[in-house]
């Protein structure tokens, strides 16, 4: 396994660092036994202590947990166990499809963009139909998946939409957490216009 641990703006110890290294690497070799890269960074607010964790695993998918505590100790004991919890998930729901993938993931380059919030519209009157004002940029991937796949990833990864290619048809679809707790998926060569 590759660990990279790190703090950002403060110093990690080297006892902190075995400590991270061995617990992790017991959790992770319950639920994968092939090589995985291991991304463990600290950080400081005012209190607390955040611990974010970001597993790669051997399928091609990427499993994330995030925790803080007032203890850099108690931040990673209380982000582990979320990591476990996403890891034990992750291998029941394939063992229930009885789904293993021999390949790893396929993933497309693709361009991420971080445009800025607009506060001001009324203030900005007419040009508030200008192009926005791009802050960020970075390359991201995306993954070849199932739709099942997709919605198991979302969930590892915590967020709330991920953009994928469907490996039944190589479309870019869309699977999105809705208000209601469902799972929406948008597939645009499922819709009617396009039939």
């Amino acid at each position: 396994m590759n660990f990279k641990v790190s703090g950002k703006q403060i110093d990690i110890g080297e006892a902190l660092r075995e400590h991270v290294t061995d617990e992790m690497t017991a959790t992770i070799e319950k639920y994968a036994q092939r090589p995985t890269d291991i991304t463990v960074v600290f950080s400081k607010d005012a209190y607390n202590y955040t611990c974010e964790a970001i597993v790669n695993l051997p399928t091609g998918l990427t499993a994330q947990a995030k925790a803080a505590a007032t203890d850099i100790y108690a931040a990673f004991d209380l982000c582990l166990e979320k990591m476990d919890k996403q890891l034990r998930r992750h291998k029941r729901r394939l063992r229930d499809h009885q789904k293993k993938r021999a390949n790893p993931i396929e993933t497309l380059p693709a361009q991420a963009y971080i445009l800025a919030a607009n506060e001001d519209e009324e203030e900005e009157g007419a040009e508030a139909g200008a192009d926005p004002v791009i802050i960020a940029e970075m390359e991201t991937r995306i993954p070849s998946l199932s739709v099942s796949e997709a919605v198991m990833q979302m969930e590892l990864a915590g967020s709330p939409v991920l953009v994928f290619r469907n490996e039944r048809d190589n479309g870019i679809n869309v699977v999105y957490r809705r208000d209601d707790g469902n799972i929406g998926w948008i597939d645009p060569q499922l819709s009617p216009s396009a039939r």
